[in-house]
């Protein structure tokens, strides 16, 4: 610990994308956005792990929502109807 604070587990910018399920390119907007924090030195870039879990658990609870199965859905269709030949 430092100061009382729990040091960041890092990862370099290419496994921070891996994580995070985004190109590294998106790991380097989201720094420059502040959305999350870079950690390094110049030209060694790395990332929180526990910042990009965060964002990704965010994303997948947003996505969830969004996918979530409603009453009103049809159940009287057969799979093989959907299906144009």
């Amino acid at each position: 610990m430092i100061g009382g604070k729990a040091r960041p587990r890092v990862v370099p910018t290419q496994l921070a994308a891996l994580a995070a399920g985004v190109s590294e390119a998106t790991i380097r907007k989201w720094a420059s956005r502040g959305r999350i924090t870079r950690y390094g030195r110049p030209g060694r870039a790395e990332y929180d792990v526990g910042e990009l879990i965060e964002i990704a658990v965010r994303r997948d609870q947003r996505t969830a929502r969004g996918l979530r199965v409603t009453t009103s859905a049809r159940t009287d269709i057969e799979p093989t109807t959907l299906i144009s030949v």
